[in-house]
């Protein structure tokens, strides 16, 4: 397995069918609401691409959103709907686990750490926000936790 995916996600990972958490986290980061039809009309070669190409620096990101736009629109024949970049992204702060990650993992019946909150990385804290939203899957949150070290 990649070091790009997470364990958590190997269900799908061999045939990238859903959009891997990294991609999503990219998104997040260049402002891009990719649905999974778009994702569903590349091929596994683009897609792998979108796991792998960078988009962390300014310019990678500017790359990465003009590049994805223009796949977009060559596979439906219209732009993907652009998103507001936060400008303090919970998942970039380590001095403060979000409410909602400390309910769902009381909800699964475990306690976090500031300590373990921070010996994340930016994309583990991005994955286990996303995974404590009401409107997401959420059954991977404690595969996550668990993933992560946390218990």
């Amino acid at each position: 397995m990649s070091e790009n995916y997470f364990e958590f996600e190997q269900d799908f990972v061999e045939s990238l069918r859903c959009i891997p958490m990294i991609v999503r986290y990219k998104l997040d980061n260049c402002g891009v609401k990719l649905k999974l039809s778009h994702w569903h009309q590349f091929n596994p070669s683009i897609r792998k691409d979108l796991v792998d190409k960078p988009c962390s620096t300014s310019e990678e990101i500017k790359t990465y959103r003009a590049w994805l736009h223009q796949l977009v629109i060559d596979q439906t024949g219209a732009p993907p709907k652009d998103l507001p970049v936060e400008q303090n992204i919970a998942w970039m702060d380590e001095a403060k686990i979000p409410d909602i990650v400390q309910e769902k993992a009381r909800e699964v019946g475990i306690k976090l750490e500031l300590k373990q909150w921070k010996n994340l990385t930016s994309l583990q804290r991005f994955v286990l926000i996303k995974l404590s939203r009401p409107s997401h899957e959420n059954r991977n949150f404690l595969p996550a936790v668990e993933e992560f070290k946390m218990i």
